[in-house]
């Protein structure tokens, strides 16, 4: 009985929490104009999956709500480009499905939204942006979109095109190293059967290991040992309710993971301190956000106090 009630109860946080989430998302979505010119870019930067037809092209422009290419700089992202930028794959461009609309937004940070949940099958919003702060991308507005169901692996090909044709240039090191922590991130919430809010938690537990690991290297000069960097994931996983949700093995993942992490560039650079900063106050105002708006429309009351209680102590963790 005891195990049938803790199954329930995870079972209404995990789906009153994802009504949060799904309502602070809601707001954001198309915040891309592609009427607007910026001064640093000019017009927003559509990369679209190379392997699409030209009919699946046009869907896809529907998706974005771009009404004309003319309104874009455009181009597709290739087979070639995954290996250039992330150091693995075939080289096939047919399986290049996923686009990306990307925007410079200066002191903005690195927001994502993906337009098509349901055909990203694997990768969230903020394991895109965390991992993309890693690989250096600042200040930026992105969406994702897909016309079929895709993990989403490889959106961040078009993310790093989209700089590139834009004059930006990112570390390859860097890019590497970014495109592992979003599939370490993303096979340990899947292999955990985390849902959407312990997603969350764990997208800010590795905010604060970054931001962990960043301080011991300005500090002393050196990066953290493997001991230091175990001690800081457990801590970091206690501190967002998630020690005994993620396994021994997942969390050996995770070591193994920053120990390459912190021989990168990032780990003592002030832009990925500055963006990292920017994220998670971005991740409270998101859930605060949610907070308000549930209050407002009475999903709060139908959720009951007791889930309220524990919902409102997750934005808080962000803050």
């Amino acid at each position: 009985m005891k195990k049938i009630l803790k199954k329930l109860s995870k079972m209404i946080v995990g789906v009153s929490a994802t009504a949060l989430l799904a309502t602070a998302g809601a707001s954001t979505v198309h915040a891309i104009d592609t009427s607007v010119v910026d001064e640093a870019w000019g017009k927003p930067t559509f990369v679209y999956g190379g392997g699409l037809s030209d009919a699946e092209l046009a869907e896809t422009q529907e998706l974005f709500e771009i009404d004309s290419m003319d309104d874009v700089a455009h181009t597709p992202a290739l087979g070639e480009d995954l290996v250039n930028y992330l150091g693995y794959g075939s080289g096939d461009t047919a399986s290049m499905i996923s686009s990306v609309l990307v925007q410079r937004d200066n002191n903005s940070g690195v927001n994502v939204d993906i337009l098509t949940p349901e055909d990203i099958t694997t990768i969230t919003s903020q394991q895109y942006t965390n991992a993309a702060i890693t690989a250096g991308v600042e200040d930026v507005n992105i969406e994702v979109a897909s016309i079929r169901p895709v993990t989403g692996e490889s959106a961040l090909t078009g993310v790093y095109k989209a700089l590139e044709v834009n004059g930006e240039d990112l570390d390859q090191e860097r890019m590497e190293v970014a495109q592992e922590e979003l599939e370490t991130t993303s096979e340990i919430a899947e292999g955990e059967d985390l849902d959407e809010e312990e997603s969350s938690r764990l997208d800010g537990a590795i905010v604060d290991i970054k931001q962990q690991l960043g301080d011991i290297k300005e500090r002393t000069d050196e990066v953290a040992t493997r001991e230091e960097i175990e001690q800081i994931i457990n801590e970091a996983l206690e501190k967002y309710d998630l020690q005994n949700v993620i396994s021994v093995d997942n969390i050996n993942i995770l070591v193994n993971y920053f120990e390459n992490y912190q021989q990168t560039s990032a780990i003592d650079s002030e832009q990925v301190k500055e963006q990292l900063n920017e994220f998670a106050n971005n991740l409270g105002d998101r859930l605060g956000d949610a907070w308000q708006q549930a209050e407002e429309s009475g999903l709060l009351e139908r959720i009951g106090n007791f889930f309220r209680d524990i919902i409102h102590s997750i934005a808080n963790l962000f803050r």
